[in-house]
């Protein structure tokens, strides 16, 4: 009864635009700084996260504040958000509250990010290309909560909305990967450990405005 009814809300989804693909080896380019650009994803299961890892790649030259990774529910801004502040400054939201990395500058390269977090010691830690920046607290019990707006290329004000062109992303995301476990984070390859709440392999999406699927350039 469980998989017929999930069935049923994915029919819905594609009936209202949404596409299911498997983009590897591809790209959401986002080309120009906009109040409206954006892809909208959807979970392919919708429960509430106690633990979560989640991994993308992007590049941008950006020196200004974007968001990577946007997750609003009805009650709460923030309840998952991945944001950059400045180059090199990414700071990891759970429940409204965020926790600030810092990480030496790469210019000119894309980045792989990982950031993952348990409710049970509260423990928040993020990689980029590869290597640790740090672990710190962040919302210990906390549960962050289910039927979420989850958005690529802006950053949430209210659930759905609410975009703002200066922290809007430029340039290229891909390989965006939720799961609701917390995994090794060390070598951490997305395209081998397929995500169970957000995969590149069999993505359900919406791209809304300026947004173009392009092969990626780099691995």
């Amino acid at each position: 009864m469980k998989k017929l009814l999930l069935s049923v809300l994915l029919l819905a989804f594609l009936s209202e635009g949404m596409t299911q693909k498997d983009l590897r080896g591809k790209v959401f380019i986002f080309p120009e700084e906009s109040n409206t650009a954006h892809v909208s994803l959807v979970p392919r299961v919708n429960n509430p996260l106690k633990n979560f890892t989640l991994c993308l790649k992007a590049f941008t030259d950006l020196t200004r504040p974007y968001s990577l990774f946007s997750y609003n529910t009805r009650s709460t801004d923030n309840e998952l958000l991945l944001f950059v502040n400045k180059v090199g400054e990414y700071i990891l939201y759970v429940g409204g509250t965020g926790v600030t990395f810092k990480v030496p500058p790469s210019p000119d390269t894309p980045a792989h990010l990982c950031a993952s977090w348990e409710s049970a010691s509260g423990i928040a830690e993020l990689w980029v290309n590869g290597k640790p920046v740090g672990r710190k607290g962040l919302k210990r019990g906390y549960t962050v909560k289910e039927k979420a707006s989850i958005i690529l290329g802006q950053e949430q004000d209210s659930f759905g909305g609410g975009f703002d062109a200066k922290q809007s992303f430029v340039g290229e995301i891909w390989d965006v990967s939720l799961w609701n476990r917390v995994l090794p984070l060390k070598n951490m390859c997305t395209s081998c450990y397929p995500g169970n709440i957000l995969t590149w392999q069999a993505l359900t999406y919406k791209a809304r405005g300026y947004v173009v699927v392009k092969p990626k350039v780099w691995p």
